[in-house]
């Protein structure tokens, strides 16, 4: 389901009164692939109820550049809410998802493999929280990039 950060800032608050586990990850998913999926079931794996922020329009072109992303926000939103593990997804404009995990707190946090504990913004917060933080493997040679040089070659 699509929420406001407001909206899931309420459903994050009832999900801990019914003691269920609030997983949240990110990202800007914007060519589904095979290791989305796997990555999106192992943070599903962590709790009850897996939150995605999804990186907005402007937030991916200030991330990737100028001629991403390819799908716009309400598609790839769309796109994400429709996989099994995920409940949830919030879009958010920030360059890092600090603010939306501040105001959420989840009880863990994933991230991919391509990152270590040191590097995973919003750790601090879920942590001081008495959450976890989470590193996932990576499906080795699955990214959108390298799925965007590879149409470019032909």
């Amino acid at each position: 389901m699509i929420v406001t950060r407001e909206e899931l800032a309420e459903i994050c608050i009832e999900a801990k009164d019914e003691n269920k586990t609030v997983v949240f990850t990110n990202g800007c998913f914007d060519l589904i692939h095979a290791g989305h999926v796997i990555y999106l079931f192992d943070a599903k794996s962590y709790g009850d109820v897996l939150v995605v922020g999804l990186n907005s329009d402007d937030s991916v072109k200030r991330l990737k550049g100028k001629n991403r992303p390819l799908n716009k926000e309400n598609d790839r939103a769309v796109v994400l809410s429709a996989l099994e593990p995920v409940d949830y997804v919030t879009i958010f404009d920030e360059d890092t998802p600090y603010e939306l995990i501040q105001i959420l707190k989840p009880d863990v946090l994933v991230k991919g493999g391509d990152y270590n504990h040191d590097t995973i913004v919003g750790a601090d917060i879920v942590e001081e929280n008495g959450g976890k933080v989470v590193v996932v493997p990576l499906l080795d040679g699955r990214s959108t990039s390298a799925i965007i040089e590879k149409i470019k070659a032909g």
